[in-house]
């Protein structure tokens, strides 16, 4: 009898320790998490475009659909200036533009990326110290960002798509380089040399695994592979962003925290949203909804722009085209084949061609490349 009092004595003991080793794990484990959000939190910048815009906005749809703003910004400011070389100034503007639309669904997204040096009636704008900014006939689109910041190139691209810019994500040079080390790096096939003597980078015709930093040169080089033109420099972009769909495809992430909690911490301290997106819970909101979109499910396109009368190193929308393309977006229909079919040639999957001029749309923006 007293034996057996000794085993439920010792049983009750392990039980307990069991119990308080379980409890201690549960409230670790709650912190971990808690320190987490915060620390995720913490990472996101978000500036609020609705208060700087007001009401006086293209509507917003009401069928499910809804646009992003996706800006890759030229700062040189911090490792900016390390990683991209030229002007080191503290003006920023829009080294690359895509709007992207995701369908009523959310099961496809049509992606648009609209040339930096396309020129636009640049409209009045509020900079974010709350100053007003003239607005500018024949304004290069991406001069909106560096006079008025994000607000100002979301109220841009609004005036010129028609379109409603539901969010705003903006991510400089650093972030990029980040993000696509924290993938594991990029794939991409090019079928013609690429040699660019200002990134140094030097690819050979074949498949490459690039890390950060050879993926921000590929997203940025114009002189290194076809005629030096921007609208090239687009379709690399576009072959880029296709890369990292497949990339992130293929972590199974959910089956990994470490590597989760990695990309994770490495995306909202790369970015910057609009306010509405400013949270972890409003990105992974957004990831939920576009957790179906993969490289089949994307169309990608560049707006049709012809060389402008006024400056033969601009461009401006082609007509009827562009319009139709944002009529296209705005009925959430496919993109119309006039574009598609039109479409530039990515010249790292081309055949080399000698240089046309500035009738492919080139610019030759000073001092930044």
């Amino acid at each position: 009898m007293a034996e057996h009092k000794r085993v439920l004595t010792r049983r009750r003991k392990v039980l307990r320790a069991a119990a308080c080793a379980f409890a201690a794990l549960v409230v670790l484990g709650a912190g971990a998490a808690g320190y987490a959000y915060y620390k995720l939190n913490g990472n996101i910048k978000s500036v609020d475009i609705n208060a700087r815009l007001g009401d006086a906005r293209p509507p917003g749809a009401t069928d499910g659909s809804f646009n992003i703003l996706v800006l890759g910004s030229d700062s040189r400011n911090g490792r900016n200036g390390d990683l991209a070389g030229g002007d080191t100034g503290d003006t920023a503007r829009s080294d690359t533009a895509m709007v992207v639309h995701v369908n009523q669904d959310h099961s496809r997204a049509e992606v648009v990326s609209i040339p930096r040096d396309t020129l636009v009636n640049r409209p009045d704008c509020t900079d974010a110290a709350g100053r007003t900014v003239p607005g500018a006939k024949r304004a290069m689109y991406n001069s909106a960002f560096e006079t008025g910041g994000a607000a100002c190139a979301v109220k841009t691209t609004e005036q010129l798509t028609g379109l409603r810019m539901d969010h705003y994500v903006q991510i400089d040079f650093a972030g990029f380089a980040r993000v696509v080390d924290a993938l594991g790096g990029a794939t991409v096939t090019t079928t013609v040399a690429i040699h660019d003597k200002d990134s140094g980078l030097d690819l050979a015709p074949g498949e490459h695994h690039l890390d950060g930093q050879q993926a921000l040169a590929f997203v940025r080089t114009r002189h290194g592979v076809g005629d030096g033109s921007d609208l090239g420099r687009i379709e690399l972009q576009k072959q880029m962003v296709r890369s990292l769909l497949q990339q992130a495809g293929g972590l199974g992430l959910f089956s990994n925290p470490v590597k989760l909690w990695s990309i994770g911490d490495t995306m909202t301290s790369s970015v910057t949203t609009d306010s509405a997106l400013g949270s972890v819970n409003a990105l992974v909101g957004l990831v939920q909804e576009l957790k179906g979109i993969g490289p089949d499910q994307l169309g990608m396109v560049t707006l049709p722009v012809v060389t402008a009368p006024s400056d033969p190193n601009r461009v401006v929308e082609q007509q009827p085209q562009a319009d139709q393309l944002w009529a296209a977006l705005k009925a959430d229909q496919p993109l119309p084949q006039s574009v598609v079919s039109a479409q530039p040639e990515n010249p790292a999957q081309a055949a080399p061609t000698a240089p046309t001029g500035p009738a492919t749309g080139a610019a030759k923006a000073p001092a930044r490349r």
